[in-house]
């Protein structure tokens, strides 16, 4: 049971103070009745909870796709530069999201923003084992020495420690990058240690959960149930 106004408050429609006085209007509905304070408390996942006839479509936790573009930081504000939440309707903005992990601001490709922490702390923690996968572009050729380096494991130049990594090549400066950790620009770090600087670099995928080929950089949408279950899974 929660407060109905922390409840509308949550979808990012309505401030509390909105609330307030939509309670006072009777324009808010519990089960059929009108709400009797901001304060009452409601069960959202088995009543009926409308404001001027339409359900207020609540969600528990917000688990939303974006195709993160090139040029914008990994950040939920930065007061100069544009971030993935700036990309978002103001409604979403108020919904306490936030990227899962970071893509460098030059890199683009899938990147989960969602306000369910346990979620986030699974799928970014190195013990759960959780795949991500990324598309490179460098500038050199890639040798099958490259993939027994990124499979040993790496020790960097100063000092950093990455897991075994896998590395396929797709042809003489394209791989398929994929890693169990997602430390500071660990995939172009890895590969300049290697003497192939990184071109290009795009996420392709975070678990099971593949980015949406429908999405251009800069779009967004919804993960569907399935999906979801599939990130918890």
């Amino acid at each position: 049971m929660e407060r109905l106004d922390k409840i509308l408050s949550a979808t990012g429609r309505w401030s509390r103070r909105e609330v307030k006085l939509l309670v006072k209007q009777g324009r808010i509905l519990v089960d059929g009745r009108p709400a009797a304070a901001p304060e009452q408390k409601v069960d959202p996942a088995a009543m009926e909870i409308t404001v001027d006839g339409a359900d207020i479509g609540y969600r528990r936790f917000t688990y939303l796709m974006l195709h993160k573009p090139a040029g914008v930081l990994s950040a939920v504000e930065d007061k100069r530069q544009q971030t993935v939440l700036d990309l978002l309707p103001q409604e979403l903005q108020r919904q306490g999201l936030s990227p899962v992990g970071r893509l460098d601001k030059d890199t683009e490709g899938l990147l989960l923003l969602t306000n369910d922490g346990d979620l986030t702390h699974r799928l970014l923690s190195p013990r759960y084992h959780v795949d991500k996968v990324y598309y490179a572009r460098v500038d050199g050729r890639l040798e099958p020495s490259d993939c027994q380096a990124f499979a040993a494991g790496m020790t960097l130049g100063d000092g950093l420690k990455c897991m075994p990594a896998g590395l396929e090549i797709l042809g003489p400066d394209e791989a398929l990058v994929t890693l169990q950790e997602g430390k500071f620009h660990q995939v172009k770090r890895m590969l300049a240690a290697r003497g192939k600087p990184v071109l290009y670099l795009k996420r392709l995928s975070m678990g099971d959960l593949q980015l949406d080929e429908d999405l251009q950089p800069g779009e967004f949408r919804h993960l569907t149930a399935e999906e979801v279950a599939l990130l918890q899974r």
